[in-house]
């Protein structure tokens, strides 16, 4: 099982988007079959099947072992992953393409970097998972609480200085075996705890 599955397929999309079909993704984290899954969400055995065939043609599940029981034969799933993201690439005609928005002080711009990031490693991670190799990437998290917009400006002209003196001084493309990597950074309002459940925040600066 992989920690994190990029999903691209737009039929795999909408199947992971069913509620009953999530909750089934959901509770295969754990091996399970139809029969004790359908115990768990209150419906029919056959109906559970119906749902668990849909996601194991779509790559979501997938079956570990058979064993009879009695007069049938059982089989036990697992989901292929803990958690699932959808790649813009499902939705392909109307993917936003960052290099129509370019505006370092741009929302939109941030979120179609975002969105990018999503369809490139998830694309990446699916080829390395299936050579059984380890993908090399590098982030980090953090919050920084700025005394005033300007402050916040001064932070953001200073570490943009700061990202393109190393960009320039690994930059090697000439290098014998050279591999182009993507950087990506962003700075963005914090959401407050009761605002990010409920998903705005009113309080929020909305000037960069």
């Amino acid at each position: 099982m992989q920690d994190v599955m990029v999903i691209e397929d737009p039929a795999a999309a909408t199947a992971s988007l069913d509620p009953l079909r999530a909750r089934l993704l959901r509770e295969l984290a754990a091996p399970s079959s139809a029969a004790a899954l359908a115990a768990k969400v209150g419906l029919p055995r056959q109906k559970v099947n119906y749902h668990l065939r849909s996601l194991e043609e779509h790559g979501l599940v997938a079956l570990l072992e058979e064993r009879r029981k009695g007069n049938v034969m059982e089989r036990v799933l697992q989901a292929t992953a803990a958690s699932y993201v959808i790649s813009p690439a499902a939705l392909a005609v109307v993917e936003p393409d960052p290099e129509h928005l370019r505006d370092r002080f741009s929302a939109y711009w941030l979120l179609a970097l975002a969105a990018r990031t999503v369809r490139d490693v998830g694309r990446l991670l699916a080829g390395a998972v299936a050579a059984r190799k380890e993908l090399a990437t590098f982030a980090a998290d953090g919050e920084i609480t700025f005394a005033s917009a300007a402050s916040r400006a001064a932070f953001a002209t200073e570490f943009g200085a700061e990202v393109a003196r190393l960009a320039a001084k690994y930059h090697e493309p000439s290098a014998p075996g050279a591999r182009r990597h993507r950087l990506v950074v962003v700075l963005h309002p914090a959401l407050k705890p009761d605002a990010a459940a409920a998903g705005s925040d009113p309080d929020q600066e909305i000037q960069p």
